[in-house]
């Protein structure tokens, strides 16, 4: 999909099956390097340090100029086990040329070409191999020679690897090279195959627009444009979620984000109930479920799709490629899943609105806790979420605090109210929604819910029903039987006009982390080491690429510094719209400052808060007596 429109050209590429490229990428704004001399120069700098010691390879560094793009060589590795060394190309539009209305127009459409082009550039290295490792002889023997760019998965998001300046067209991708070596010795013939024979092919096979396949580059950027517009479109219909009819929902397994093939998956279909039209740009009029704001459940026996279609629903925040089966699934892009972590780190959260004081007569007002229960961490995870602008809570039960959830009459008779300090998130939900904040819950192995939902969507052999009435009668049923026996049920009654609490501005003070520029290594998705702090963020279950994560890490390191200078003072959230707004007007490479990067996705701010809320060397106090009120 993502290759050369026609067969291979160019120079023969020196392989033999044993070397690979590596990826990276950057941004126009980074200051010009030393202009080294052309392509003819640079094979002549590989013939002279062809068998010297590896460091001969420092003479690389500044910018090769080709007869279409100019070769940046902006790291060069230590030696041949460090990290691969960071490269660039600079392609002019006057060589990629691609219409105007595909990049121009809006910064959509520019996100989703780069976001082709990522895949088709890595379509043409590793369609020859070069992203294969040489590694044989031991020590001694032949290694490196692979050339990687940022490895992308199902969806499509702003990254550092390939980015076109939005006023020239100047197009820059990013990617990383492991300089081959033999023993610690330049292998200079090797190294030159690899950049002056094979890279210019590369170039060409994968970014320049006439060797792409034009109908699947259109496809790609207008899907995304018509996602992007579904969910810009869902405030006008009042709603927080949509998933289109046909939508291919199931995942190939649970370690892989691409669609389930089997012939007996079940396309979603809507109830009429909730069936709704919804206008997209180039695709036109496109029918599925709506999900109005307020409070949705969705219910079913197990194995029916309950809790796919709330994971497809957390997805929706991002836009897909073409194929991927739920690319006109999407949510309100400040929708945030809340699970219990048993064990997280909170500090200086007003959980009081779910935990009232603790024994021993401790104030939850302003809870801190290196090791808090599920409960606890559950209740910190929504005040956290509101703090930084969440309109609408995602929970599944599996993931939950049982005690957090709900608390039944029974309970209620044994353990008397003095003696319970949590308040369920039952008797918040419509609060919640008086105030703006919608809830989405997963709901399988208690009705209690029913009573407070505005709506309760069945999933059984993944479709989807509309049963509230159903569900309203029950509700309605057991409610009566209860005041017949004399068992109180105010429990679901005392929040009927009921708006939620203020909730309290927090600013962060310092990450408390050893360097200003702390040491990074994502170890995968949801862990990164900065300096010797590990950092888990299992918690955070909307994060799709390593990209992001590592993007996260540079953003809590660039935050701290901040707070120490112009943003000294200011509320956590304030600072982190100004973040936001920082790398909306310059790119990802704000993040990175003077180091150019190429394997940065772009994370929302919600991702980016709750990192900074799990550090376990953060420092956070309350910010005076400001409040948010809903």
């Amino acid at each position: 999909m993502y290759g050369r429109r026609g067969g291979g050209r160019g120079r023969k590429q020196f392989h033999g099956g044993r070397h690979a490229p590596a990826a990276g990428r950057t941004g126009s704004h980074w200051p010009a390097q030393r202009v080294q001399g052309d392509w003819k120069n640079l094979e002549d700098v590989f013939r002279r340090i062809d068998g010297r010691s590896y460091p001969a390879y420092k003479d690389l560094y500044g910018e090769w100029s080709f007869p279409e793009f100019s070769l940046v060589f902006d790291q060069i590795q230590g030696d041949a086990y460090a990290s691969p060394s960071k490269i660039r190309v600079k392609v002019p539009w006057d060589v990629v040329r691609y219409p105007e209305e595909l990049w121009k127009m809006s910064k959509v459409r520019r996100v989703a070409l780069c976001d082709y082009l990522v895949r088709s550039f890595q379509c043409a290295v590793r369609s020859s191999k070069g992203d294969v490792r040489a590694q044989a002889g031991g020590w001694r023997g032949e290694k490196g020679g692979e050339m990687n760019i940022q490895d992308v998965g199902q969806y499509v998001m702003e990254r550092s690897s390939v980015t076109i300046d939005r006023e020239s067209g100047m197009l820059e991708a990013r990617f990383t090279v492991g300089l081959p070596a033999k023993g610690r010795n330049v292998l200079g013939r090797w190294a030159s195959m690899i950049f002056v024979d094979n890279l210019p092919r590369y170039v060409s096979e994968g970014l320049k627009y006439s060797s792409l396949d034009s109908a699947s580059v259109y496809r790609h950027v207008l899907t995304v444009e018509d996602a992007d517009a579904l969910r810009k479109g869902l405030k006008d219909k009042n709603l927080i979620a949509f998933v289109s009819n046909g939508s291919i929902l199931p995942r190939k397994s649970g370690n892989s984000d691409e669609p389930m093939d089997d012939r007996s998956v079940v396309p979603f279909t809507s109830p009429k109930e909730l069936l709704v039209e919804m206008q997209t740009p180039n695709e036109g009029a496109i029918v599925g479920m709506g999900i109005p704001k307020g409070i949705t459940l969705i219910v079913g026996g197990g194995f029916h799709g309950k809790s796919t279609l709330l994971e497809a629903l957390q997805t929706g925040i991002y836009n897909k490629i073409p194929g991927d089966g739920r690319e006109f699934v999407v949510a309100d892009d400040s929708c945030v899943k809340i699970r219990a972590e048993d064990g997280r780190r909170v500090e200086c959260v007003d959980i009081s609105p779910f935990v009232g004081t603790l024994p021993g007569g401790k104030s939850t007002t302003c809870f801190s806790s290196t090791d808090s229960s599920g409960s606890t961490s559950q209740a910190s995870s929504i005040q956290e979420s509101l703090e930084n602008g969440s309109k609408v809570l995602l929970v599944d039960e599996d993931t939950s605090a049982t005690n957090f959830m709900v608390r039944d009459a029974r309970m209620q008779e044994l353990i008397a109210k003095d003696l319970e300090p949590i308040t369920p998130f039952l008797q918040r939900v419509r609060a919640l929604r008086n105030s703006g904040i919608s809830s989405i819950l997963v709901v399988g192995g208690t009705g209690e819910y029913f009573s407070v939902a505005d709506r309760v969507i069945a999933m059984k052999n993944y479709c989807a029903s509309d049963v509230t009435l159903e569900a309203k009668s029950i509700a309605e049923k057991y409610h009566q039987a209860a005041i017949s026996s004399g068992v109180s049920m105010n429990v679901y009654h005392d929040e009927e006009g009921t708006k939620y609490f203020p909730i309290k501005s927090r600013m962060l003070v310092d990450n408390g982390l050893q360097n200003e520029r702390p040491k990074c290594k994502v170890q995968s998705l949801h862990s990164v080491q900065l300096d010797h702090e590990i950092l888990d963020l299992i918690g955070l279950e909307q994060l799709a690429e390593e990209g992001q994560t590592r993007a996260i890490a540079c953003a809590i390191s660039l935050l701290s510094k901040r707070m120490h200078g112009p943003w000294r003072g200011k509320p956590f959230a304030e600072a982190l719209k100004l973040l936001n707004d920082e790398i909306e007007h310059r790119g990802l490479d704000v993040l990175t400052e003077d180091v150019v990067h190429g394997s940065l996705s772009r994370p929302r701010i919600h991702e980016v808060a709750a990192a900074c809320n799990r550090l376990r060397t953060a420092t956070f106090r309350q910010h005076g007596d400001e409040a948010l009120v809903l």
